[in-house]
């Protein structure tokens, strides 16, 4: 796999034309794009559809949750656009339900284990007991058995599930900031070559390269460090 190849950077904008701007300064280096949240009610869904006609992966990032007839049919229209990835949270009934409304389709389902965002406080404060590397390991474990592709993990937490899971399992990497970078609301953060080195299979990139000055230099010296 190439640097490019391991980067999806997170359309996190406010307007599809910003979305579209980002893409076009970005190039045909750039292979992945993740539409999340703050597009998909804007038309990014249609935008997904756009970027997988020019030959780009797409994740969407709709991070999933609900009884498994409900996310079934949801996943089966979603799978219709020709994303490469898609989040449900690492629910079994929520896992199965995506898996089967897959079909035959290459959309590979990615379970979210433990928020980024979240520490320790966090768990104890919605009544989570243990470390957060243990509520990622109990998550992770549910949404495989319950058929998941693969993780959406802290490259902190990536080690351990490569000790546990072997190399099967996809592992993509949120929180990753550039030598130097601000944190933002980030709380377990790395650096893109620790996140490859931990065993993460692609990492999310948002502001890092789109509120760059020169986002193509943002992203190609990210290639670089990943390279070296």
């Amino acid at each position: 796999m190439t640097p490019q190849e391991r980067i999806i950077i997170a359309l996190d904008l406010p307007t599809l034309e910003e979305a579209e701007t980002l893409v076009a300064r970005l190039g045909e280096e750039a292979v992945w794009y993740k539409i999340g949240y703050q597009l998909l009610p804007l038309g990014g869904y249609a935008m997904a559809r756009r970027l997988h006609s020019r030959g780009k992966k797409v994740f969407i990032d709709a991070k999933l949750l609900d009884i498994g007839s409900t996310v079934e049919k949801g996943v089966r229209s979603l799978a219709e656009l020709g994303a490469d990835y898609l989040t449900v949270h690492a629910d079994p009934d929520t896992v199965k339900g995506a898996v089967e409304g897959r079909g035959g389709s290459d959309l590979c389902i990615l379970a979210v284990t433990v928020l980024t965002s979240w520490g320790e406080e966090a768990l104890r404060h919605h009544g989570i007991e243990g470390s957060v590397e243990d509520a990622v390991l109990r998550r992770a474990e549910m949404a495989l058995e319950a058929g998941a592709d693969g993780l959406i993990a802290s490259g902190r937490e990536a080690p351990l599930l490569r000790e546990h899971f072997g190399d099967g399992p996809i592992i993509v990497t949120p929180g990753i900031r550039p030598s130097g970078a601000a944190l933002g609301d980030q709380k377990r953060v790395l650096t893109p070559a620790e996140a490859v080195k931990s065993g993460a299979t692609h990492l999310v990139i948002g502001r890092p390269i789109s509120q760059a000055a020169d986002p193509k230099a943002a992203f190609d010296g990210i290639v670089g460090e990943l390279s070296a």
